[in-house]
This record gives structure tokens, sequence and C-alpha cells, in this order.
């Protein structure tokens, strides 16, 4: 059905250490901590990315912020998948 498809596809709010290590998988190492933000640079990739801890799941405009300067598509990673 169309619409099971559209659901697996929907990126959802996650919690703030599973995008961590999705984004570690992709390459990228955490720089450093401060205070409530995590910043992970990779090589070639201009700007950091910033995942902030609180609240403990990543809103999805943060997620679509962070994988736009990733130069990840949303086909390529699977959030919503346990």
């Amino acid at each position: 059905m169309p619409s099971e498809e559209l659901h697996e596809k929907k990126i959802i709010p996650t919690h703030y250490e599973t995008l961590k290590k999705i984004f570690e998988l992709d390459g990228f190492v955490v720089q450093r901590k401060k205070g409530d933000h995590i910043i992970m640079t990779k090589a070639g990739i201009k700007r950091p990315l910033v995942i902030k801890t609180t609240p403990k799941l990543v809103p999805v405009t943060h997620i679509r912020t962070n994988m736009t300067t990733a130069g990840m598509r949303q086909e390529s990673v699977s959030l919503n998948s346990r």
C-alpha cells in the first residue's frame, strides 16, 4: 500500500544518542561537547553538526538540518527503524 511506504520514510523525533550513532556510522566524530550541545565534524564537510541533548528527542527540523549539512538523503537513512 502506498500509505505504508510513506509511513516507512517519515522522519520522526529521535533520541539524541541514536542520532549521534547514525552520524558516527556516516564518518562523523564528536569534536566537543559544550553545555547541552554535541558538536560533530567530518573531513570534507564545511560546517559541523550540532545535536542538542535537551530535550532527549531531537525534533524533525533539527534532524533534517543536520542531514542537509551532512549531505545525507532521507532514503539513505532510516531513522525510525528499530
